[in-house]
């Protein structure tokens, strides 16, 4: 059990929660906002980057808005490339996250993760082919010690009853947004006048900055986060390192099945292991925590209420995760971006639904506490959000279609319109899914819940990656296909409202 989890000395929690020093919020809040918003600063500017610099011609093409020669991959593999990168950097913070809990304490292992990512974007920067890849890997390592854990550290400002815990975590998830909103503009920019190198350097610089304000910063953080209280055992260190050296070689030994049938690299065939990896421990996971003989009754009650939470955040992050690919390539291919004679980096428009986010994060955290008991509960917020995000992508089905039928470009105002809806949707789900993450958690497990919601983004990433695989080529399927299944899960939600709200009362 983690020194400072929510099943922690209340006394030591209302004396942390009484601390309303920053924005209404414990003081300790200043400086997880600052790290986090560094962090996904570097992120999103890499992100915004990758599926174009994938599919770039490997040739300079002489257009200096082109960022120059890049992998020349087709869409279709650049995009279950995509997916299974940023699958597996919300898988790994399942093993973050029991380092966290069980070893090293939450305020070390972001501090380590911190230092894994800043190496992963260093190995990007040189722009070859198998360090590249290699950097993705250690950035998902890095991520995975780093994601979860700074995020089940804000759970560990509050007590278990104090009404801040979900504004806290909308002001998390706006530190989120400020990072992500300015990465791809700076990222964007440094990559379209100096290339694709330079842009994935302002991802590492990023990094060393935050490494220092994380370390200027921790003091204000006692008390939080600290080392386990019950480290693990000898023999469960063990286990834990044999199911991580298990799933590597899983991955391997299914990469290297499908190169033999198929003839192309190992390298190639992980973006189609790595979706049946994560299946598997999502499997895996849910069942040994089901198995768990030490659980109450009421936490096997919440365990099944997060059971239906995350079956349904995995299919809006189908859709919302297609962000940095589809919709990234259809602001590259489809969309008119000219104002005048200059044409905005396509880059930048990654930056709209942060920038949304920052603009309303804080109206809906607003909006909650001023209707206390009054405001939607957790089962109908996302199963607005999900038909909402599903709606997004079958608009974009009439621009879709006219480029396809006489190569009309689509106005930029589509892909704004689909953006503000997805930003609406992702406020109602993110923020309260985290939250909720943290409030089911069984005693001594809020670190590895969180990380089991970044579980949830991982499957919806990965397949997304997947479903935009086998329909990027075949037009307007792509978006017909997504957001059908978003709209279906999200009037299943909908209809399982009370079920879900009756256990998660427990």
């Amino acid at each position: 059990m983690v020194t400072s989890t929510d099943d922690a000395n209340p006394v030591e929690h209302r004396q942390r929660s009484s601390a309303a020093s920053f924005l209404g919020q414990p003081i300790g809040l200043s400086t997880i906002f600052a790290t986090d918003a560094l962090e996904r600063f570097s992120y999103y500017s890499a992100r915004a980057l990758l599926v174009l610099f994938l599919t770039a011609p490997l040739v300079d093409s002489g257009t200096k808005a082109d960022g120059g020669p890049g992998m020349g991959l087709d869409k279709a593999d650049a995009v279950a490339i995509y997916g299974a990168f940023t699958g597996l950097v919300y898988l790994t913070p399942l093993a973050g996250g029991w380092l966290a809990d069980r070893i090293f304490g939450a305020r070390l292992t972001v501090l380590a993760g911190t230092l894994t990512i800043a190496v992963g974007y260093v190995l990007m920067a040189t722009g070859q082919v198998h360090s590249f890849a290699l950097g993705l890997v250690v950035l998902a390592v890095g991520i995975g010690l780093f994601k979860g854990n700074i995020a089940a550290m804000v759970g560990m400002l509050y007590s278990p009853t104090d009404t801040r815990r979900d504004s806290g975590y909308t002001y998390f998830y706006m530190s989120v947004n400020l990072g992500s909103f300015t990465g791809p503009l700076i990222g964007g920019w440094v990559a379209v006048q100096h290339g694709w190198r330079a842009g994935f350097l302002v991802s590492a610089v990023a990094m060393v900055v935050t490494i220092g304000v994380y370390l200027v910063g921790r003091r204000l953080l006692a008390g939080v986060g600290g080392r386990p209280k019950t480290p693990a055992s000898r023999k469960d260190r063990a286990s834990f390192g044999a199911l991580v050296i298990g799933a590597v070689a899983f991955a391997l030994a299914l990469s290297a099945l499908w190169s033999v049938s198929n003839g192309r690299s190992v390298l190639f065939n992980l973006a189609n292991s790595i979706p049946l990896l994560i299946v598997a421990v999502a499997v895996i996971y849910f069942v040994f925590l089901f198995r768990n003989p030490v659980l109450t009754v009421r936490e096997r009650k919440h365990l099944r209420a997060f059971l239906l939470i995350f079956i349904a955040a995995v299919a809006f992050w189908l859709v919302e995760e297609q962000a940095g690919s589809t919709l990234n390539l259809f602001a590259q291919n489809v969309t008119d971006r000219g104002i005048g004679s200059w044409v905005m980096p396509s880059e930048w428009l990654q930056s709209v639904n942060p920038l949304l986010s920052v603009v309303f994060a804080p109206v809906f955290a607003w909006l909650w506490t001023r209707m206390a008991d009054r405001a939607p509960n957790l089962p109908l917020k996302f199963a607005i959000a999900l038909v909402g995000v599903g709606l997004s992508f079958w608009l974009l089905v009439i621009p879709m279609a006219a480029y396809d039928t006489n190569g009309t470009k689509a106005a930029i105002s589509w892909l704004f319109t689909v953006y503000l809806l997805q930003t609406w949707a992702e406020i109602l789900l993110s923020p309260t899914g985290l939250s909720a993450s943290t409030r089911l958690a069984p005693a001594g497990k809020a670190a590895s819940m969180v990380a089991l919601w970044y579980l949830g983004l991982s499957l919806g990433s990965t397949l997304g990656g997947q479903v935009a695989r086998f329909t990027i080529d075949a037009g307007v399927r792509t978006f017909w296909v997504s957001g059908a299944i978003a709209i279906v899960f999200g009037i299943a939600m909908f209809l399982l409202r009370r079920v879900v709200q009756r256990l998660m009362d427990g």
